[in-house]
Parts: structure tokens; C-alpha cells; sequence
């Protein structure tokens, strides 16, 4: 069962206490990425869902962030579903679900019926303004619920449409709390400072109507001229992208001295491109990558297995830009066309995440010298400046958006048709890079932490949860999806070894078994229900068998 006593950081008992106080049913928090705003909004929803009368929906960007909010939420002793489609009946020992804003946009009316009451968190609320459908989605799915809590990592705007539940000043969402990197970094012990080596260059390409163009990150160029030039950089063809990299794979090793498992992100431009990223590192540097795309059925897998093991590097399209944890990456390269402020943040904020024990640890996010992405790493590393000096806490700006430098989210590279063509590239670390590296003298990561003194004001009794332990099994521990599926696995065998061995259709063993454990199909059984199910087929396979084997010695 989990723990009722909870250990919380300063900012998620203030938000806690702001949550709390607020009678209206909307909440927004801002923090930054790795400060803890997924046990700030399952601590929220803990206190919250004894006094409600319907269930627990966490809407999540990606199918991957739904699994990692279903095991985080176990802890807190939530069993959620995260494979449930409307119309099916949810298991009595069930506390809610967690789906994709994709799935409640295709079935608003189905989570209407389920989030009545209940209490929802919106993560990364942001992408419900991706698509018209997400919004109105979300508006139609929540209306009732009793408290709606959204989060994100970074301060957003309404570009095109106005994100449901939230309030505006002008096009700015504005938070009823928020928590930027500056605050944190003050805190000490809640992220990691974040360093930006720039890297300058001579790029020359082939342009969309023929033309050869040569420029450095030091012209000034044309959106379009711009987006291209940042293209040529990061492609294969050329020297600009091999240079960094192996800047970054040197960093990547200097790191591993100390810290022996930390890890590598390169986020890639596209599927391509990651494949050949990929390619290059097993060729020129000896180590081979795990590679994740949205493509790719076992990209959540990938992903838990890098956070969990010792390889060096993972190349990425997008799926590791926001929201996905792996404490261990210490080095980014961004070698990805996108050049929007909110995904270069939420890119920044996979390498900030602290950890325990392992005393004073920097990160470093290796970027082209492009001056919208110079911008966007100049406030971060502004900010960590600022906070590493100060010796007590001011306000943070992290500033504003370049709305006027700012590309499409492909970097415009879908109006570069196919004549553009990378002729060179070289890299230069630029010279000023030192503005980003202030202050980055060495660190040990060898430090011992300091004896923690336990703050009572920060101890939050979670109390008790309606349900808790229903969905436990032997041992006491709440189900999670694994622990489900594991289950439903193991009747579909002991159903597919009594069809064989009875000779009956799939669907009579099926039904039969469904009887005897008072249940009318898989998907709607309780835990408890699985597992008597589980005995009444080991008991029925055993009687088949005497009978087989007393009919082979007559």
C-alpha cells in the first residue's frame, strides 16, 4: 500500500496551499521541466479524491507519458487503466484512467460520462491548442468535473486558439502558481544547471529555385534563407553536424568519468535523419544508439529500457522533448529544425532533472549558433547565472517570445522542396561561447550530499484513498497497467491450453471461465477477479488432465 506521510519540496506544498485555497474549479501550474509536477498533481488528486464522487482522468500528450503517469500514480495508490476505451464498463478496483488528448478529442461524450465529478489533469496542457479537436475535446469531456488541474512545463500563449479551463491575459496563459528554472536553481537540489556550447560555422546549400547561397549564423538572413541555413547545418552532408557531435561524445565521456551511467539525447530532425545520426555514431564513434521515433510501436519500451541502463546515447524525433523521464541525461545536441521557444525549452528541460547523491552535476545542450535558438539559450543560461549568485530568491524572467524570428514547427522545411542541397558545411566554436559557460568551473560529482533535516511544514498525510488496496494483490501493493496485462496474459493462455486440451471453441472456454469467476469479460474484471479466474482454469486444466492421463493407463 503506498505511503501516507509525503516529503514534499518548498514550491509544491506553496502550490499545494495556492490548489487548496482556490474554490473554483480550474487550476494552472507552470514549472519547469524536472521540478516535480507530476507528485505536486498526484498529491493534489490524493487529497482531493476522497471528497469527490467520480473517478481519477490524467490526459497526457503521448501514449508513452501515459504509462509513466499510470506507475507514478500506483505509488500514490491510484490503480488506473491506461488501455480503456469508452463504452467498456471500468473494474470496480480501477480509480480512473489515463488517455492521450488524441483520444478525447476522437470520443469527448464517452469520457464526459466517466469524468463526472471526478477530478482531471491536463498535462502539458499546452497541446490542447495543437488541434481545434484536442480543445474542443477536453471542453466537451470536463465540463462536469468537480477540479481540473492542468500543468505545464513552460509559460505558453494561445497562438490560435484558446486552451479550455484556462485564463488569458491578452494571448499569455496566466498560472495560479508558477515555478520557473531561476526559482529552482535557487532551491538547490531541484534541477541541474544547464550549460550551452554554440557552435558558429560556414554553411553553403543549394536553394529551393537553383540558386547557391553561402552563409554563416553571423548573417543576417530571411526567414526562409534562415531556416535553410540551419538545415544545411544539421545535415549529414556536411561537417557542421559530425564536428558537434563529437564535441558532444567528448563531453559525454568526460561526464562518464564521474558519473558512470549518464546518457546522451541527440533530438533529430525527422525519421531520416535519426537513422542516420545513428549511423554515424556506430561508424565514427563506436557506440551504437537506441533510436526512437513516433513510428515506431516499441519506441515507449526504448525508452524505459535507455532510462534504466548504461548507453551511451538516444536519438530522438520529438518523443523525448517534453514530459519523458530519464534523470541520467547530462548532454543534448539540438539538431533539429524546430525553433519554436516552447519546444527548445521543453528539449532543455530532459537534461535538468536532479539526482540524488550524486552531488554538484551540470548539463550541457550543444546548439547551433542560429539567433533565434541563441536567444532562447542566452534567457535559460541568463536566468541560471542569475541564480547561482543571488542569495535570495527575486522574481525570474525568463523572457519573452521571438515571435518575429520564430519558424513553423518544421523549421520551414516544407517549403524548401527537393532541389535544396547541403554543398558544405564546417563548425566553429564560436568565441563569445563563454558568456554560456560562466561559472562553469569544475564540479565534482563525487560531492556527498548533506544530511537532510526532515521540515515537518513539508510532510503532507495523504490519508486515505477510497478503494485503496482493493486492487492489491498478495503482497498488498496496488495493480498498475503491467501488473494488469501481465494477468490478462496468463487467462489467455490457460484459455488457449483448455481449448486444446478440451477440445472447445475459444470463446465456450472463454465464457465458461468468465462464469465461474463472476465476471462478464476480461476487460471490465477486477484484479481480485482476474486472478480467481486464473484458479478456476489451473483447477479445470488439472482435472483434464487426471482424466487424460486415468484414461491412458486403462
Amino acid at each position: 500500500m503506498a505511503s501516507t506521510r509525503l516529503h514534499l519540496r518548498k514550491w509544491q506544498r506553496a502550490a499545494l496551499d495556492a490548489f487548496q485555497t482556490k474554490t473554483e474549479p480550474d487550476f494552472l501550474a507552470v514549472a519547469t521541466p524536472g521540478a516535480g509536477k507530476t507528485t505536486f498533481a498526484l498529491a493534489a488528486a490524493r487529497i482531493s479524491m476522497p471528497t469527490l464522487p467520480g473517478r481519477l482522468v490524467i490526459v497526457a500528450p503521448t501514449r508513452h507519458l501515459k504509462v509513466q503517469w499510470a506507475e507514478s500514480a500506483r505509488r500514490f495508490g491510484f490503480s488506473l487503466m491506461i488501455d480503456w476505451s469508452t463504452g467498456d464498463p471500468v473494474p470496480s478496483d480501477v480509480h480512473g484512467v489515463v488517455a492521450t488528448y488524441q483520444q478525447i478529442g476522437s470520443s469527448p461524450e464517452g469520457f464526459f460520462a466517466l469524468s463526472q465529478g471526478g477530478f482531471a489533469i491536463f498535462d502539458e496542457v499546452h497541446h490542447a491548442g495543437a488541434e481545434r479537436s484536442w480543445g474542443d475535446g477536453i471542453q466537451k469531456a470536463f465540463a462536469a468535473s468537480a477540479k481540473r488541474l492542468s500543468l505545464s512545463g513552460t509559460p505558453f500563449r494561445s497562438d490560435t486558439c484558446s486552451i479550455p479551463f484556462v485564463k488569458y491575459h491578452f494571448d499569455t496563459a496566466v498560472p495560479d502558481y508558477e515555478y520557473g528554472y531561476g526559482d529552482a536553481l535557487a532551491d538547490t537540489k531541484v534541477v541541474r544547471p544547464v550549460f550551452f556550447p554554440r557552435y558558429g560555422g560556414n554553411m553553403e546549400w543549394s536553394s529551393s529555385d537553383g540558386s547557391v547561397v553561402s552563409a554563416s549564423f553571423e548573417d543576417e538572413l530571411t526567414k526562409s534563407l534562415s531556416n535553410q541555413r540551419l538545415r544545411a547545418a544539421l545535415s549529414l552532408d556536411g561537417d557542421w553536424l559530425p564536428t558537434v557531435l563529437k564535441k558532444a561524445h567528448a563531453e559525454l565521456l568526460k561526464v562518464r568519468q564521474n558519473h558512470k551511467e549518464a546518457g546522451g539525447l541527440v533530438l533529430a530532425t525527422d525519421k531520416e535523419h535519426a537513422h542516420g545520426i545513428a549511423s554515424w555514431l556506430r561508424t565514427n564513434l563506436q557506440t551504437t544508439p537506441v533510436v526512437v521515433t513516433s513510428e515506431d510501436p516499441k519506441a515507449s519500451e526504448k525508452i524505459v529500457a535507455f532510462s534504466e541502463n548504461a548507453t551511451p546515447w538516444i536519438v530522438a524525433v520529438k518523443m523525448v522533448s517534453e514530459g519523458v523521464d530519464i534523470p541520467r541525461l547530462r548532454v543534448g545536441v539540438y539538431a533539429t529544425t524546430t525553433t519554436t521557444e516552447l519546444f527548445f525549452r521543453q528539449a532543455v528541460g530532459r537534461l535538468v532533472r536532479y539526482v540524488k547523491s550524486r552531488g554538484r552535476q551540470r548539463a550541457y545542450m550543444f546548439v547551433p549558433d542560429d539567433p533565434r535558438l541563441k536567444h532562447f539559450g542566452a534567457t535559460i543560461a541568463e536566468s541560471r547565472r542569475h541564480s547561482l549568485k543571488k542569495t535570495e530568491k527575486e522574481e525570474d524572467d525568463l523572457g519573452g517570445e521571438l515571435d518575429s524570428l520564430s519558424a513553423d514547427d518544421d523549421g520551414g522545411v516544407a517549403d524548401q522542396m527537393n532541389l535544396f542541397e547541403v554543398l558544405s558545411s564546417t563548425a566553429l566554436e564560436t568565441e563569445s561561447a563563454d558568456i554560456f559557460l560562466e561559472g562553469a568551473d569544475e564540479e565534482s560529482d563525487a560531492e556527498p550530499e548533506q544530511e537532510i533535516v526532515l521540515d515537518e511544514s513539508l510532510v503532507l498525510d495523504l490519508g486515505e484513498l477510497p478503494g485503496l488496496g482493493i486492487a492489491g494483490g498478495s503482497n498488498g501493493q496496488v495493480a498498475g497497467p503491467k501488473e494488469r496485462e501481465r494477468l490478462r496474459k496468463v487467462n489467455a493462455s490457460l484459455a488457449s491450453d483448455l481449448a486444446k486440451h478440451t477440445g472447445m471453441g475459444h470463446a465456450e472456454v472463454n465464457k465458461e471461465l468468465n462464469k465461474q469467476a463472476g465476471i462478464t469479460s476480461i476487460a471490465q474484471a477486477s484484479v481480485m477477479k482476474l486472478n480467481k479466474r486464473i484458479r478456476c482454469a489451473e483447477r479445470w486444466l488439472k482435472v483434464v488432465e487426471r482424466k487424460k492421463s486415468s484414461s491412458v493407463r486403462l
